[in-house]
C-alpha cells in the first residue's frame, strides 16, 4: 500500500494594516452604499432606545430625563391592573389572529396564481392593479370604504336594500367592526405581499416542473409539491415575523375606524397608548406600554424561530 503523506495545514498570516486599508480602498462604494441604511438604523432605532429609560420614572419635560423622578415599575403596574387593560389586550389578539388567519394566506394564493398566469402582458396588468392599494393612505381606503358603507347613500346597502335585505350599520355596528377592519387590510395589502414569494418562485429551476409534467403532473400536484416546497423557507420567515408584531397592529388604521359606538371592541393598545398616554401627556405611561409591546414581540419571535427550528425550518437566525 502506498503511504499517504498528509501534508500539514498552511497557517494564514493575520492581515496586516497596510491589506485592510487596500481591501477598504477596493470595496469603498459597497460601505458607501450601506452607508444611509446603517445611518438610519443608528439614528433611529438604536438611538432613541436610551429613552426607554424614562418608562421608569415620572418624566416631566422641563426636568429631562436626568432631573425627573425615578418610580421604578410604577408605570407597568399602573398598565396590568388597568380595568379595561384585559379588554384592550383581547381585542388587539384578536385582530391579530384575524391577521394571521385571514390575511397571511391570500399572498401566498395570488402569487401562485400570478405565477401561473402565461400571458405576461395579463400577468403585468393584474400585478399593477393589486399594488396600487398599497400606496394609498389609511385614509384613503378608510374614506373609500365609508362612501361604499354608509347607510345614507352607501353602495353596499344600496344593493342589499334593492334586494329586499335591511340595511346594516357597517361604520357604527361592534358585529362588523373586525370584518370591515380585516377586508381593508386585505385589499391594501395583500397584492403588495406577493412580491417576495414571486421572487422565491422565479428562482425554482424549471427543469422541476418539466420533469413533473413528464411523470403526468398536472398543475395543482406541480404546485404542492414543487413550488409550496420550495417556498417553505419563505413563508416561515415571513410567518415568524408577523407574529414578532403581535401588538403592532398600526396606530392610523384603527383609529381612523373607531368611534364611540364600538369603541369595546375597537380599542387595541396602539389607540390605548395615544387616547390615554400622548394625549394627557403621561409619556412615561406611553413609554412604559411601548415597552411591554416590544419585549412580548421580541419573546414571540424567538419562540416562533426555535419552533420552527424543532420541526426542521431554518429560521430567522
Amino acid at each position: 500500500m502506498e503511504e499517504v503523506i498528509v501534508q500539514p495545514a498552511q497557517v494564514l498570516a493575520p492581515t496586516t494594516g497596510r491589506e485592510r486599508t487596500r481591501r477598504f480602498r477596493r470595496n469603498v462604494w459597497l460601505y458607501v452604499m450601506v452607508l444611509p441604511g446603517l445611518l438610519y438604523f443608528l439614528i433611529f432605532k438604536y438611538a432613541p432606545m436610551f429613552g426607554l429609560i424614562i418608562a421608569f420614572q415620572d418624566f416631566k419635560p422641563f426636568k429631562g430625563i436626568r432631573g425627573s423622578e425615578w418610580v421604578g415599575l410604577e408605570h407597568f403596574r399602573r398598565l396590568f391592573t388597568e380595568p379595561d387593560f384585559l379588554n384592550i389586550l383581547t381585542n388587539t389578539l384578536i385582530l391579530f389572529g384575524f391577521n394571521i388567519l385571514f390575511y397571511f394566506p391570500i399572498p401566498i394564493i395570488l402569487a401562485l396564481m400570478l405565477n401561473e398566469l402565461r400571458l405576461n402582458a395579463f400577468k403585468r396588468l393584474f400585478q399593477t392593479l393589486i399594488y396600487l392599494p398599497h400606496f394609498m393612505s389609511w385614509v384613503i381606503i378608510v374614506s373609500i370604504s365609508y362612501v361604499m358603507l354608509t347607510m345614507d347613500g352607501g353602495i353596499v346597502n344600496a344593493v342589499l336594500e334593492s334586494l329586499g335585505f335591511e340595511k346594516i350599520n357597517f361604520l357604527l355596528s361592534p358585529e362588523w367592526f373586525r370584518p370591515t377592519y380585516i377586508i381593508q387590510v386585505i385589499w391594501r395589502e395583500a397584492g403588495w405581499g406577493t412580491i417576495i414569494y414571486l421572487a422565491a418562485m422565479a428562482a425554482i429551476d424549471p427543469q422541476l416542473y418539466e420533469a413533473a409534467r413528464m411523470d403526468g403532473a398536472g398543475r395543482l400536484h406541480q404546485i404542492w409539491h414543487i413550488t409550496l416546497p420550495a417556498i417553505r423557507s419563505v413563508i416561515i420567515v415571513l410567518l415568524i415575523l408577523k407574529i414578532g408584531d403581535v401588538l403592532e397592529l398600526g396606530f392610523e388604521h384603527v383609529y381612523l375606524l373607531l368611534n364611540s359606538m364600538n369603541r369595546d371592541v375597537a380599542e387595541i393598545i396602539d389607540t390605548y397608548v395615544y387616547t390615554a398616554g400622548l394625549k394627557q401627556g403621561k409619556f412615561s405611561y406611553s413609554t412604559a406600554i411601548g415597552l411591554f409591546k416590544s419585549v412580548v414581540g421580541l419573546i414571540m419571535v424567538v419562540a416562533a424561530n426555535k419552533l420552527s427550528k424543532k420541526f426542521g425550518s431554518e429560521g430567522i437566525y
